[in-house]
């Protein structure tokens, strides 16, 4: 594999101070004394792409050690954060100023504190927002995760991103052994897909190619709804991983038990990926049924399969003159429990 190719998720916390409708990670807290090290963190490989995520990683009082020290072996890191601790997250920002931070807002104000949990989480993650553009951070964006409760509030949401300046990054309801969820499910597919279609149409009216290739990946999220196979194959241990704060390498956070393909604290880098454990657990993977569509699988092979999101733009924006529509994803059966 060449230099620099891979796409990293480090998880470094089950710890969260959130109470998601949709995450049950909370009630599963790692403890700090047996959460991934330095020590380890720096025997990861070179990266394209690193995610840090939770849990709440900014519970992590070493973070900005932890993201110095990442700094060394990747291209680009995205923190993915509630927003609640915000001075942390600004005196990272200061000290970093190419780290990019992506708040989890899940509505308007009503809305997002009932899914999160969080009092007054809302007004707090917006803030941190403010915050950031208003010191001219620049990667800075704001992600929901689609359900039945909040679809009606992804439009005004995307418009208030728009406002900002902000990307907007969506996901919806998965199971797996992460969540330690598996009854999350979507009462009514089509009319969170409606409100999926109404934002695909608003990204392929922007002039940005990167609103284009987001509408392509909320194409998939319809698709993931629908239960139909995935538009992209995955190739999650091959040129993606996770490491949980186990210091456990697994390929992804999707499936229904965990996997590991080995554990960092006791291996090399080389020894662990080229190991027959780590080539057992890409057979699995291979032969994996869940097709999950979350962007820690799915930006991977986008970029890995350009030419197909690239076709699906091209046809839209050209020959469809920049419109889509929810039956293009109605061509194989009725809305399906893809969660199972």
């Amino acid at each position: 594999m060449s230099k620099r190719s891979l796409y990293g998720t480090v998880i470094v916390t089950y710890r969260c101070n959130a109470r998601c409708n949709m995450c049950d990670c909370f009630k599963y807290p790692t403890e700090p004394n047996e959460e991934i090290t330095l020590e380890v963190i720096r025997k990861l490989p070179e990266m394209a792409f690193t995610n840090i995520t939770g849990g709440e990683p900014f519970i992590r009082q070493d973070l900005p050690e932890i993201v110095e020290a990442l700094y060394e072996k990747t291209n680009r890191i995205v923190i993915s954060t509630n927003g609640f601790f915000t001075d942390r997250i600004l005196n990272l920002c200061r000290n970093f100023s190419n780290v990019g931070i992506r708040i989890s807002i899940e509505g308007l104000a009503e809305t997002n504190d009932q899914i999160r949990g969080i009092p007054n989480g809302f007004e707090r993650g917006y803030q941190t927002l403010k915050t950031l553009v208003d010191m001219g951070h620049k990667d800075i964006g704001l992600a929901m995760t689609i359900q039945d409760i909040n679809c009606e509030d992804l439009i005004p949401l995307y418009n208030l991103a728009e406002s900002l300046g902000l990307e907007f990054a969506t996901s919806t309801l998965h199971n797996s052994f992460y969540f330690h969820k598996m009854d999350n499910r979507i009462s009514e597919p089509y009319r969170v897909s409606k409100n999926i279609e109404l934002l695909i149409n608003e990204m392929l009216k922007s002039n940005s190619p990167k609103q284009w290739f987001r509408a392509y990946f909320n194409h998939g999220l319809i698709n993931y709804l629908y239960g139909n196979p995935r538009l992209l194959p995955c190739d999650m241990s091959k040129n993606g991983f996770f490491i949980d704060p186990y210091s456990d390498v697994i390929p992804c956070n999707g499936m229904v038990q965990k996997a590991v393909m080995g554990n960092l604290k006791d291996q090399s880098w080389e020894e662990l990926w080229n190991s027959e454990q780590a080539n057992e657990i890409r057979k699995q993977t291979k032969s994996c049924d869940r097709r999950c569509w979350m962007v820690g699988s799915a930006s991977p092979a986008m970029h890995k399969y350009i030419w197909v999101p690239a076709w699906w733009i091209v046809k839209h924006k050209i020959f469809m003159k920049g419109s889509y529509s929810l039956n293009e994803n109605l061509f194989i059966k009725k809305p399906q429990d893809p969660y199972v």
